[in-house]
């Protein structure tokens, strides 16, 4: 699981095995689109490991379901 931000100070979340490859891929042809390439350039700020894919995509969900930048910031970035 992972967090971009941009530099408007939005952020994204998703999962990934691979986090680099997937921060790489957002900024990759930015013509493109999609949230991410309209909004990009992105900066991987936040990774959590889990044992499986179910896993991430939960705390990728309950993450989400904040609908906050504040929260990312308080509970996640700010407490590093």
């Amino acid at each position: 699981m992972y967090i971009l931000r941009n530099p408007t100070d939005r952020f994204y979340v998703g999962s990934s095995d691979d986090p680099d490859r997937r921060a790489t891929e957002h900024n990759s042809d930015l013509g493109k689109r999609t949230f991410t390439h309209k909004n990009g350039p992105w900066e991987l700020v936040w990774r959590e490991p889990h044992a499986t894919r179910a896993a991430a995509m939960a705390r990728e969900k309950q993450i989400k379901s904040m609908k906050s930048a504040k929260w990312i910031r308080e509970q996640l970035l700010n407490r590093r």
